[in-house]
């Protein structure tokens, strides 16, 4: 891959979010993927260190871990803060913008424990008999 490829694999693909949907598409470029959701999520409590969060997300990479931290940093809904100790200590605190998410990922948390586990149960019972 070529750098302006590169280049063009990270630009957001709208500029423009002003259609009446766009404000969920800007949201779930923010927060959507299979990762950071789950990391936010985590985030609510607090302060947690990376390994920690390694440890409570299960079974992500430390790169994607790293990749999901720093793009969620960059959209400046995730503090790093680099503790200046030997060893070196990093954790991750969710910043004024991120901790609004807070009703949203609770919304989810919700939503999952009534509805996506019997519907997630019944798309494999179906994928299972095709």
């Amino acid at each position: 891959m070529d750098t302006k490829s590169k280049s063009k694999a990270k630009q957001a693909r709208h500029v423009d979010y002003s259609e009446p949907a766009c404000p969920v598409e800007a949201t779930l470029e923010l927060i959507g993927g299979k990762w950071k959701g789950i990391i936010l999520y985590h985030l609510l409590d607090g302060k947690i260190r990376f390994s920690d969060l390694k440890r409570c997300v299960g079974c992500v990479t430390q790169r994607m871990l790293t990749k999901q931290l720093r793009d969620l940093e960059a959209s400046g809904l995730v503090n790093r803060i680099v503790h200046a100790e030997v060893p070196p200590r990093v954790e991750y605190e969710l910043t004024a913008k991120g901790k609004t998410l807070k009703p949203l990922l609770k919304s989810l948390k919700n939503w999952g424990e009534d509805h996506a586990m019997d519907l997630i149960a019944k798309r494999h019972a179906n994928e299972l008999t095709q």
